[in-house]
């Protein structure tokens, strides 16, 4: 499982307070008007900074397929022969398809930034274990009997994908907070 970090950009509340000490407040019957003083401008982003912002937005689309993919499947899901049949069609019908789409729309985000570029991979590598997983459910659980041996190597893939994902938070949160951005 995973989520997105979504990011912005962020101002010490010193200068908000410094630019309200330069404001002249003028004051008549007929109009009420503030002149601010706009000469200390917000800092402007620097490269590394706007590849990752952008790099932020870009997971936003994805983001929604991976959403209906987790909540058709839900968390830990204990298959019996009698839930069995719903589980795959969960699987066949919503998760596997939107996750599907998901690790596709991830693979399209290609950084510019090479530590990025290298977090990124983390991501998609991760994920794709993920879906590898879900299609082993999916076989697992297609007889009307359960394949156990299927169900374990299922459930190998998805403790390997989440190990990659959790991978991917670190860095890409320490990465963050490097350029100065709470995460």
């Amino acid at each position: 499982m995973s989520f997105v970090l979504l990011g912005g950009v962020f101002a010490p509340a010193g200068s908000y307070a410094a630019a309200a000490d330069d404001s002249t407040t003028t004051y008549s019957e007929d109009e009420y008007y503030e002149e601010v003083d706009t000469s200390e401008q917000e800092p402007i982003p620097t490269v590394e900074e706007e590849d990752f912002l952008n790099y932020l937005d870009a997971l936003t689309d994805p983001a929604v397929y991976e959403k209906k993919a987790l909540n058709a499947v839900g968390g830990s899901t204990y298959i019996t022969s009698s839930n069995r049949k719903s589980f795959y069609l969960k699987l066949n019908n919503t998760a596997i398809p939107n996750y599907t789409k998901y690790v596709s729309m991830l693979k399209q985000i290609k950084p510019e930034n090479a530590e990025l570029k290298k977090i990124h991979a983390k991501l998609i590598k991760g994920s794709y274990a993920q879906l590898e997983g879900y299609q082993l459910f999916k076989k697992s659980v297609a007889k009307t009997k359960v394949n156990s041996k299927l169900l374990k190597q299922g459930n190998d893939k998805i403790a390997l994908g989440i190990k990659s994902i959790q991978q991917y938070h670190a860095e890409i949160r320490a990465y963050g907070e490097k350029l100065g951005y709470q995460m």
